[in-house]
């Protein structure tokens, strides 16, 4: 498996597209209960090709990542041959960016002695969507990017 398994709510989620990945397969509903009970391990193999697959797609598409802890901020701008990092570091040990007082704390004060920035890109590894699949295991959350473009904006 290259990702990981999709979680049991996930699986909920996509029941159609499982369907259809399984109508792929040639394996019809009461195939599908016959593999579970008589070849679990197959049915299991079958449950990580599905979750590799529906993995490689999203992660193709997924333009930018934030990961967001409590005084760190990194919004990675997922091009096309690296990323490109934003990181932003909050001095004020009393705040926390996870929060809402503390996320506006930050709007009020980014530009504060309080605030350190840093830009950085990296060249992906041979397989880009691994990489970002680290990057979500570590934390990391798939957004539309609108924070990494208003630091981008600004930086510049």
């Amino acid at each position: 498996m290259k990702y990981s398994r999709l979680s049991k709510e996930q699986f909920v989620e996509l029941y159609q597209e499982f369907i259809n990945f399984l109508a792929t397969q040639s394996i019809t509903a009461d195939e599908w209960k016959k593999l579970k009970n008589e070849k679990p391990e197959v049915a299991e193999e079958e449950l990580d090709v599905f979750s590799d697959l529906i993995w490689e797609g999203v992660l193709t598409k997924v333009k930018y990542l934030e990961n967001i802890s409590e005084r760190h901020m990194h919004l990675f701008d997922l091009k096309e041959k690296e990323m490109k990092l934003i990181s932003v570091k909050i001095l004020n040990p009393e705040i926390d960016l996870r929060t809402e007082v503390g996320f506006s704390w930050f709007k009020r004060n980014f530009q504060s002695d309080f605030v350190e920035y840093l830009t950085a890109s990296k060249k992906y590894s041979e397989d880009k969507n691994v990489d970002k699949f680290s990057l979500i295991q570590q934390g990391a959350v798939i957004t539309k990017g609108a924070l990494y473009q208003w630091f981008d904006d600004m930086i510049e």
